[in-house]
């Protein structure tokens, strides 16, 4: 059985030792979640690394290989079409009917979920303004923007009452103003108790989640909620400094602070530049060496970790580690050795 709660709440989402493995590949590697109802779960990893493979076992489309999977308290691998009344699900490619229109769109995934009558009546209407499509509800659906095609993918997903929503990278097609407005659309459906899994490439959605996991070859390299992860081993274990400065010209400073030799790492942020040294070199060292260097130092101070420091990091270390396995000589045959003694 899933738990029930988690810290006096109750669970949406569990899975224990969750393992799909296509031929010799391994997609998702003992996969152990715990989401609790009404939150935002932020799922990032490069891509390949196993989020959609998630997504679709949670879903019931994907039979796992081993392990156990539970969505509303349902068991995923016993009850698959009984999950799927329980979870909305929008892909990471828009998959509704093109010929059809917006109005129709919604009809049609209204009765495949049952919602007829009165009832289908009114949720279709409660969909449709809550999501604000009213004004293209008559529309074709090739007719619509990538925003509002996004958006009709949430009504039809949304109009049976999920309790879990699944969303596959959902504002991937969308411009910055239609993205805020997709996630003010989540942060109220979250606070109506609903449980939102959401992969996604942009860390600023990744810092607005309640909780966040990071997924890397296959493996769950952590979660945790965004500012716990900010405090990751592999972030701020490693005895590492970071230090924004504003100068100008940028692009010259990002050079000769790249020549630096004690800099681990330096990237530019809008007109400044997040530098990372080592705990031990001061701001002072920094500032002289560049004053040294014929740049001046407009601005400067100590910053903390972004969560985009923290999966950069992260990316590195684990890429670190699969390379010195690659190169680490295989293990001698005891026979072999025996042999040649």
């Amino acid at each position: 059985m899933t738990p029930a709660t988690e810290n006096g709440k109750e669970i949406a989402i569990y899975t224990e030792d969750l393992v799909r493995v296509f031929g010799e590949k391994v997609a998702v590697n003992h996969l152990n979640l715990a989401i609790r109802k009404g939150e935002i779960f932020g799922f990032l990893g490069p891509n390949g690394s196993g989020k959609s493979t998630t997504i679709k076992i949670l879903c019931g489309l994907l039979s796992p290989t081993s392990g156990r999977a539970f969505v509303s308290d349902i068991d995923v691998t016993q009850y698959p079409e009984k999950v799927r009344s329980h979870i909305g699900y929008m892909p990471q490619k828009f998959s509704l009917y093109e010929d059809l229109t917006v109005q129709e769109n919604l009809d049609f995934y209204a009765n495949l979920y049952g919602v007829t009558g009165q009832r289908g009546k009114t949720r279709k209407r409660e969909v449709i303004d809550l999501v604000g499509i009213e004004p293209y509800r008559r529309y074709l659906a090739k007719q619509l923007s990538g925003g509002w095609k996004q958006r009709l993918a949430l009504c039809c997903a949304l109009v049976h009452e999920p309790d879990v929503i699944f969303l596959d990278e959902p504002t991937a097609s969308m411009d910055p103003v239609a993205r805020r407005d997709l996630w003010d659309l989540l942060f109220s459906l979250a606070s109506a108790g609903v449980t939102l899994f959401v992969t996604t490439h942009y860390m600023d959605e990744a810092e607005r989640c309640s909780s966040v996991g990071y997924i890397y070859n296959s493996n769950l390299i952590v979660s945790g909620g965004p500012d716990e992860l900010k405090q990751a081993r592999e972030v701020v274990g490693s005895g590492n400094r970071r230090i924004e400065i504003t100068c100008l010209p940028l692009v010259k400073t990002f050079n000769i602070v790249k020549a630096l030799p004690y800099v681990y790492d330096v990237t530019i942020f809008g007109q400044a530049l997040h530098i990372v040294v080592p705990v031990e070199i001061s701001v002072q060292q920094v500032l002289a060496d560049l004053n040294q260097s014929g740049v001046t130092v407009q601005s400067h101070r100590d910053i903390e970790p972004s969560l985009e420091d923290v999966f950069v990091e992260l990316t590195k270390a684990n890429i670190k580690k699969d390379m010195a396995l690659q190169e680490a000589p295989a293990p001698k045959n005891p026979l072999e050795e025996m042999l040649s003694g």
